[in-house]
């Protein structure tokens, strides 16, 4: 019903400014009754952090902020979906206006600013779900005013073991002035050892939470190097690539929404993010699975981030452009492709990261 109404609703939507929307779309799905998905071809499960996904199409974080409609997100159909961010201590984010589309680039610029309820009412929420089905997940910050961005991550750590899957260490949004300095080797270093301790202490004598670090794509490959180098060393289970970019490529048509300060997530953000992407993969060397994100709006899209060396894609994005239906139509694209390859999804993971790296997507 929710795929059907979307044209409609589009309209009505589209004529909001674009976080009213958002808010009505969030308590809009709040109301729908709980539908359970239908289920997946068997051909697109897959085991991965040692749970098994159904499928591998996710929802990237920044949708669902504050952690409300998991189970609501999960019955459109998505194999995992992550919500937040979430930083321990209430804050408002960026004035607004804060969030633009782009219509004629089918893209978002958004400068949020980890807008959080905090971490007690997220905890709240989350643990109203225990022992629900359904792989969700929580990016996490820290708080822009903050003395000890680190002992913020650790915080939410402590607090979110157990009600989740996996927790994904944001150090990579553009909004949070100075979060992206945590990205460096040295910073990242203790971060990470203090994020994998606090989960390795709350996590004591049950299965642990898988603990990913989402990166930026507009970092050197030698910043790159000593990313990767610092997350295989400190245990991190898993790279998301990428966030959002502060770059504005020459082929954006909104000349003067372009213009606005922010992360642009979209279709324009394929390209870099995809490049990333294999780069990461080819660094390192399968020791650790990959989630793609960045510009994921169709199944021959999301089969790029495959190739590319993704074991999982996300998007968000485009789906403000093309509604919840693009859940389905992935995965049936999906399966087309496997079909006609006769091929598996970890048989095709990195299979072209080396071309795609050189920028043949």
């Amino acid at each position: 019903m929710i795929v059907s109404l979307f044209p409609l609703a589009k309209r009505v939507l589209h004529a909001l400014d674009a976080e009213t929307a958002h808010h009505l779309t969030i308590r809009s799905l709040s109301l729908m009754p709980l539908v359970p998905p239908q289920k997946d071809d068997p051909r697109l499960g897959l085991d991965v952090f040692g749970r098994h996904f159904p499928n591998p199409v996710g929802l990237a974080a920044g949708f669902d902020k504050q952690c409300e409609i998991p189970d609501q997100l999960l019955g459109l159909g998505f194999g995992f979906v992550e919500l937040g961010g979430v930083v321990p201590k209430p804050q408002a984010g960026n004035p607004r206006p804060r969030v633009f589309r782009l219509p004629q680039d089918e893209a978002i610029i958004n400068r949020f600013g980890l807008n959080s309820e905090g971490l007690a009412a997220a905890k709240a929420r989350l643990s109203r779900r225990v022992g629900k089905p359904g792989i969700v997940g929580v990016n996490i910050g820290a708080n822009k005013e903050s003395e000890d961005r680190i002992a913020d991550y650790v915080a939410c750590i402590r607090e979110l073991c157990g009600l989740v899957d996996f927790l994904t260490i944001n150090v990579s949004s553009p909004n949070t002035p100075g979060l992206r300095d945590l990205q460096g080797e040295a910073f990242l270093d203790d971060l990470l050892a203090r994020c994998i301790a606090a989960r390795d202490q709350a996590d004591q004598g049950r299965s642990k939470t898988t603990i990913l670090l989402k990166i930026a794509p507009d970092m050197s490959l030698d910043a790159l190097d000593a990313v990767v180098a610092t997350a295989l060393k400190r245990g991190v289970d898993g790279l998301t690539v990428s966030n959002t970019t502060i770059e504005r490529p020459p082929s954006l048509r909104d000349k003067a929404l372009a213009q606005e300060t922010g992360g642009l997530s979209g279709k324009p953000l394929f390209g870099p993010s995809t490049r990333m992407l294999a780069e990461t993969f080819l660094r390192v060397e399968r020791k650790i699975p990959l989630i793609g994100v960045g510009g994921v709006d169709s199944a021959e899209a999301a089969w790029v981030k495959i190739r590319a060396g993704a074991s999982l894609i996300q998007f968000y994005s485009a789906m403000v452009f093309k509604g919840p239906g693009l859940v389905g139509e992935i995965k049936r694209g999906l399966v087309r492709t496997l079909e006609s390859e006769n091929i598996s999804l970890a048989a095709a993971t990195g299979r072209d990261a080396a071309d795609i790296a050189k920028g043949r997507l």
